[in-house]
């Protein structure tokens, strides 16, 4: 719309030149009409002054010298006389070429006259086109200030939208804080059973102090979502990391079987009620009392219990969509010496 105001007006400018040089052509062409007609009346006057006295001159010349003379007038008389005659005809002579001049002068004026028409109606015609042009680039303008003026309206009604969806967001937020906050409680909850768990089969004697070995994966698949900061807002704060992703998110076909990443002991099988409403159902192994492993998402049946000798490689369950989960996958974690590391650390 800028752009098309910007053309306007350059449009408007050169229209206004073309109206003031034929306004000027317009007075060029009065004057030139005036002078012509002023000068047709000075022809026609000087004209009718040349008949009156070639009138005058046929008049005299019937009257013969001898006639004047014998009709009484005296010599002198007829030398005055013919010396009237001689200034008259004189005078004729002079009022003639005056009429031929004025004849070439008004000539040359019609023809100005033709000239300046000619250039008025082209001129005409350039500002007929430009104030055609001129129209349509308003008309242009007129639909262009409507369809901002839609624009704004529905920018208005987007804004309002938008305002409305953050507004939701900030709610969501608000409750989104809340619930981290409760499943990390119910989550610390949680490792502090698994923990009093490991320790009492440490206490028995049914696992390691140590872990010595390697972790296999414990399903094929593609990894969807690596350990460490993530951009998926219900995983918890930690550290500078606005979401924090404990574990390695690997899909493969629903119902793939998922194996022991080492031996060791079953400390836990069944719901995650960390997850709240929502829970995923979970196994848990000791390799040692220092480190074990979770297995979240997976179906909710038994293939181990808790208490059981696992093997490296053995299955313990099947690849689900349990608890907070957007598609069938399988949440692997490593808990060592009390904190969750990167699993790629023992494979």
């Amino acid at each position: 719309m800028a752009r098309l105001v910007d053309n306007i007006n350059e449009v408007k400018a050169e229209y206004q030149v073309l109206v003031n040089q034929l306004a000027d052509l317009d007075h060029q062409l009065a004057n030139i009409e005036a002078q012509e007609t002023a000068k047709k009346a000075e022809l026609g006057k000087r004209k009718a002054e040349l008949a009156d006295r070639i009138r005058q001159a046929y008049e005299a010349e019937r009257t013969s010298m001898l006639e004047t003379f014998l009709s009484g007038a005296s010599f002198t008389d007829m030398l005055a006389e013919m010396s009237t005659q001689l200034d008259a005809a004189e005078q004729d002579k002079a009022l003639a070429a005056q009429i031929a001049e004025d004849r070439e002068t008004l000539l040359a004026l019609h023809a100005t006259v033709d000239d300046t028409r000619g250039q008025t109606n082209v001129l005409r015609q350039e500002t007929a086109v430009q104030k055609q042009k001129l129209d349509q680039r308003l008309d242009e303008l007129k639909k262009a200030q409507a369809r901002l003026k839609k624009l704004e309206k529905a920018a208005k009604a987007a804004l309002a939208a938008q305002k409305a969806r953050y507004a939701r967001m900030a709610a969501d937020k608000a409750r989104l804080r809340h619930a981290l906050a409760v499943t990390s409680a119910a989550k610390a909850r949680l490792a502090k059973k698994i923990n009093n768990l490991v320790a009492r089969q440490f206490n028995l004697g049914h696992i390691p102090s140590r872990f010595n070995g390697t972790l296999r994966w414990p399903m094929p698949g593609t990894v969807t979502q690596p350990f460490g900061c993530t951009g998926v807002v219900w995983e918890p704060p930690s550290g500078s990391c606005a979401h924090w992703h404990n574990g390695i998110d690997m899909v493969a076909a629903f119902g793939t079987a998922v194996r022991a990443s080492g031996s060791g002991r079953v400390v836990y099988v069944g719901w995650n009620y960390a997850d709240g409403a929502d829970p995923a159902w979970i196994v848990i192994i000791a390799h040692s009392s220092n480190l074990t492993t979770w297995y979240a998402h997976l179906q909710s049946r038994y293939a181990v219990h808790a208490g059981q000798v696992v093997h490296k490689g053995q299955v313990i369950g099947w690849e689900g969509n349990t608890g907070h989960s957007t598609g069938a996958h399988l949440h692997w974690m490593v808990e060592y010496n009390g904190t969750f590391v990167n699993p790629r650390l023992f494979t």
